[in-house]
């Protein structure tokens, strides 16, 4: 395996490149690939409790290398530890790699019982029922205006293409998960990727959180696989008001979306996406032609 590098010979955290053999009708071939890097990151909390300046371990996330400080502080807030920027002192890449540490205030209240809802949620087999709902809820305070933002349904169906053209990344590797953020007019604010598409996610709002822009009530996600659970609540809680996907969500996803006020888009293509919760923030041209094309699939 050889070292990290970019196609240009330039060092590259997210991607390595090894030799590899294919196989195909006219025979195997060596050649060289890049994979995406996978590997682990702690996060470690520091805060003042019971008088005294304590340190903890809160969680391990397997992540592609890159904006990690954007993903520790991003994970922090939608796990409703945080909810201010001007709560944390800093955010420190610990020496030994792998490590990352956001120091709080001092003074700054920390409920680590919320965290227990994440390791919750990785241990169990599965979440139903109430006590297990209950148990894996961060509140979202920043609900979205009813009914705004208005964006055109134009908008959405050229959003994959966009996001596909960014993603550097995905180019060399095929092996990443991406989250996006778009202004109501389409335009692409700021792209994060990662092999974990909930840490793809924490690390743009993460950035968001950090530059102060929280919460994104104006904004509209775009993520490029299926839609989770815990991706509609980490939008709900940035206060993402339209959250779409290339992908399908599941069910729970769809009742999350519903109940904390958030359009919730799938199966988004070029000429049609289904809208399963929010549709009165889509906007149809020329509803009549659209609909000989090709109908809006509302659910």
């Amino acid at each position: 395996m050889s070292a990290r590098n970019s196609s240009s010979g330039a060092f590259d955290p997210t991607t390595v490149l090894i030799r590899t053999s294919s196989v195909s009708d006219i025979g195997p071939a060596i050649h060289s690939d890049f994979l995406a890097v996978e590997e682990p990151l702690e996060i470690r909390l520091a805060c003042d409790r019971a008088g005294r300046r304590q340190h903890h371990a809160v969680s391990v996330t397997m992540r592609t290398p890159g904006h990690d400080e954007e993903l520790a502080v991003g994970f922090l807030f939608t796990e409703g530890i945080v909810t201010e920027r001007e709560q944390i002192l800093g955010v420190h890449a610990c020496r030994r790699g792998n490590v990352v540490r956001v120091d709080l205030r001092p003074g700054v209240a920390v409920e680590l019982g919320k965290l227990e809802r994440h390791f919750y949620s990785a241990s169990s087999c599965g979440v139903c029922g109430k006590a297990s709902l209950d148990a894996v809820r961060v509140v979202a305070h920043a609900r979205p205006f009813d009914g705004q933002p208005v964006v055109e349904a134009s908008v959405i169906q050229r959003l994959p293409e966009t996001l596909r053209a960014a993603q550097v990344v995905f180019d060399r590797t095929g092996g990443l998960h991406a989250a996006a953020l778009f202004d109501v007019g389409g335009n692409l604010l700021e792209l994060r990727e990662d092999v974990g598409r909930h840490n793809a996610l924490d690390k743009l709002i993460g950035a968001q959180f950090l530059a102060g822009r929280t919460p994104l009530r104006d904004g509209v996600l775009l993520v490029s696989g299926r839609v989770s659970f815990e991706l509609v609540q980490k939008a709900a809680v940035a206060g993402i008001p339209i959250l779409a996907a290339i992908g399908a969500p599941s069910s729970l996803a769809v009742d999350l979306a519903r109940e904390d006020g958030l359009s919730l888009l799938g199966f988004v293509r070029r000429e049609r996406f289904n809208a399963y919760t929010g549709a009165d923030r889509i906007r149809m041209k020329e509803t009549a032609a659209l609909e000989e094309r090709q109908p809006l699939a509302l659910v």
